[in-house]
């Protein structure tokens, strides 16, 4: 069978599986992969072999980031870190400017953080901010929105570009960097359609909302952590794995000593996450052990998760990847941005179809692994540009088979009419920009 129409199948498939089957994605990529597979005559010990060893490796790159970059986040939420950071934005900022400080604020809370989450924990505060400005709740609600959506496409730990990384086997360091580069104005364009549309459009009655304080939680009770102890799980894995990418980049040619060889190690993913979770475990000191082991083995629970699929999304890639499918579409790198424009599109047709940004970017990473060479993005800035591309195209757009768009909708008490017209179009404004810039870094680096 045609290996163009096998791959076209296999996509279907997944989309179908996802939206109208509701089979959970960890299975549907794996089913997909015994597809494809079986479809291309490949032997059944081959493909269970291929399966497996995709698998396994995606896992040992990535397992233990994610499982780490949970655990912080879920140290944050529970200890109400992400309040005190979003408090001392607000104060630098300045209450006239309180749209602009929640943006910030969700951008730096969904490094850790889901998305979900942290407007969840944080809408509260865009209630309380709403009355006292007199600003409509929208601008708030879609200010945080684009705020925490930017850095969960764009800038590890985060699953979705961190699994995109490691099937890609881009360099983590420099998709952080450029990530940043990229997240960072991606956000404010989200703001700035915030504060346009926001101030044509109004969410419903304050006294209608049932959602918050509707069910009792551990973030009732009131832990207090100091600014810096918040913000520390957070910025010093960040500051050592930006570190590590940028002592080695090949330009420099440092010759390696203690220095270099301590932050190379300290500076690993790995140990950098781990790093952040020592700063977690005492930024929640005040909890007891008890607790602390509790918010733990739900952060494993929760991470669990997340692996399961991301290693379903590596086994795909697995197979896509023994297909050798570069030989048979007909693309090659004489076709300026041709790759970066193949990715974008691929991610913001599965994000559109069936909801899920992290399941998208996971899907279009292992689709464009074996495509990498053909395309011409075999240089590191090239794959990293890939990783961000792909990122921009999960973003385009969130709609109503998102459950984030609802989590936005239903806690900043918008009617769906109000949501489509304010998130929605903020995400497709979002993923526009990215591209743009993901194909200037490209222009000018890659």
């Amino acid at each position: 069978m045609n290996v163009f129409l096998v791959l076209l199948l296999v996509i279907v498939f997944i989309i179908i599986a996802t939206i109208k089957l509701k089979i959970h994605p960890l299975f549907s990529l794996i089913i997909a992969a015994l597809m494809a597979g079986g479809m291309l005559g490949m032997k059944a010990e081959v493909i269970l072999e291929t399966i497996s060893e995709g698998f396994g490796k995606t896992l040992s790159s990535i397992g233990l980031i994610i499982a780490f970059g949970t655990v912080i986040g879920i140290f944050l939420e529970k200890t109400n870190g992400t309040k005190v950071m979003a408090n001392t934005i607000l104060k630098m900022v300045g209450l006239k400017q309180s749209p602009l400080a929640m943006n910030i604020t969700g951008f730096v809370v969904s490094i850790p953080v889901f998305c979900d989450s942290g407007f969840i924990i944080l809408s509260s505060l865009n209630k309380a901010l709403s009355k006292k400005t007199g600003l409509s709740l929208v601008v708030f609600a879609v200010a945080l929105a684009t705020g925490l959506y930017a850095s969960h496409v764009f800038v590890p730990p985060t699953p979705g570009p961190l699994a995109a990384a490691a099937v890609l086997e881009a360099d983590l360091g420099l998709v952080m960097l450029l990530g940043l580069s990229v997240a960072i104005p991606v956000s404010l364009v989200g703001f700035l359609w915030a504060n346009y549309i926001g101030r044509k459009l109004v969410a419903g009655d304050d006294k209608t909302d049932v959602n918050e304080d509707s069910t009792p939680n551990e973030d009732k009770v009131e832990y207090t952590v100091s600014t810096l102890a918040a913000f520390l799980p957070l910025l010093v894995p960040i500051l050592l794995i930006a570190l590590k990418s940028i002592l080695e980049y090949p330009g420099f040619h440092l010759e390696p000593g203690w220095f270099i060889n301590t932050i190379s190690f300290l500076g690993s993913p790995t140990i950098a996450l781990l790093i952040g979770v020592v700063f977690a475990f005492n930024m929640g000191r005040k909890a007891s052990l008890k607790t602390r082991y509790d918010w733990v083995v739900g952060a494993l629970k929760e991470a669990g998760l997340i692996v399961l699929i991301t290693g379903a999304g590596g086994a795909f890639g697995s197979v896509l990847r023994a297909m050798d499918i570069a030989n048979y579409i007909p693309i090659n790198a004489d076709l300026l941005f041709g790759g970066i424009l193949i990715a974008f599109f691929i991610a913001a047709v599965l994000k559109t179809a069936q909801g899920s940004s992290t399941v998208a970017i996971i899907t279009t990473a292992a689709i464009m692994a074996p495509l990498l060479t053909s395309l011409g993005l075999e240089t590191p800035i090239s794959k990293a540009c890939t990783v961000l591309a792909i990122g921009a195209g999960a973003m385009t757009v969130s709609h109503v088979n998102d459950s984030y768009f609802w989590v936005v909708s239903q806690f900043s008490n918008m009617d769906v009419k109000t949501a489509l017209k304010s998130q929605t179009v903020a995400t497709f404004l979002q993923g526009i920009t990215g591209l743009l810039l993901v194909l200037g870094i490209q222009y000018f680096f890659g």
